[in-house]
């Protein structure tokens, strides 16, 4: 029962602590902000390549020595399922820069997170199962890329008409999605327990896909200068803290 609630405790700061933070940089002057969104992606490309590859995929691998072929299946498989929820506009990951800001967006922006955040929390309660460090260090990487998320979600409400209250109230009720997602998992893993290695490896897959589809092609825009040491500098931190934790 206590790592019911550990687990439940991290979904919830994964998911509402990137919001948290993004709501605070909503609050600095636009100039700033311009200048920290990259700095922001740079550091959860780092932790989110981390905790897959250094973290989640070993775990798993760990869990079912028999049985690596599967695991990598299921890693591919995972990747693959990313990219077609993603084309269905149920899987997105966008910052201020990138999203087409347009109101006809709003819904599927709204339904999107939701599932995004779902997705999370389970990742969340499947790495406190395995042991509760993972599942630490799988929360500190959600939610440093929750926070871009978030920055890019507020951006078209905002476009949209929304007020800042509106705004921020719906991405609360999104982001508690993540509570949904590690209950959900926390049961279907305590029925078939044989499952949680595949699971680890569905959690790497998101993350992969993510870091390397949606956030580091956004990183390569613009001139290679100064900016792009800084951007390795950060992904080196992201990873060194997945390390350190």
């Amino acid at each position: 029962m206590t790592t019911f609630f550990i687990a439940l405790g991290l979904s919830l700061l994964g998911g509402l602590g990137g919001l948290l933070v993004a709501s605070g940089i909503l609050l600095v002057r636009e100039s700033v902000r311009t200048k920290l969104v990259p700095w922001l992606v740079s550091y959860a490309v780092g932790a989110l390549l981390g905790i897959s590859m250094l973290a989640l995929l070993p775990s798993a691998l760990e869990q079912s020595p028999q049985q690596h072929e599967r695991v990598f299946a299921t890693l591919l498989g995972g990747i693959l399922l990313f990219f077609v929820l993603e084309k269905l506009v149920l899987w997105r990951h966008c910052h201020i820069h990138d999203c087409e800001v347009h109101e006809s967006t709003v819904f599927p922006v709204v339904i999107g997170d939701a599932f995004h955040n779902f997705v999370d929390g389970a990742v969340i309660a499947a790495a406190v199962i395995t042991s509760v460090p993972l599942g630490i260090s799988t929360a500190v990487a959600v939610a440093a890329h929750e926070i871009p998320q978030e920055l890019g979600d507020f951006a078209i409400l905002l476009h949209a008409g929304y007020s800042r209250g509106r705004a921020l109230m719906l991405n609360v009720l999104s982001a508690t999605a993540s509570a949904l997602g590690a209950i959900g998992a926390f049961v279907a893993l305590d029925l078939i327990p044989r499952l949680l290695p595949f699971f680890l490896a569905m959690a790497a897959a998101s993350f992969l896909y993510v870091a390397m589809a949606d956030l580091i092609p956004g990183l390569h825009r613009g001139r290679t200068d100064a900016g792009s040491l800084r951007q390795i500098l950060l992904i080196g931190a992201g990873v060194l803290t997945v390390l350190a934790i």
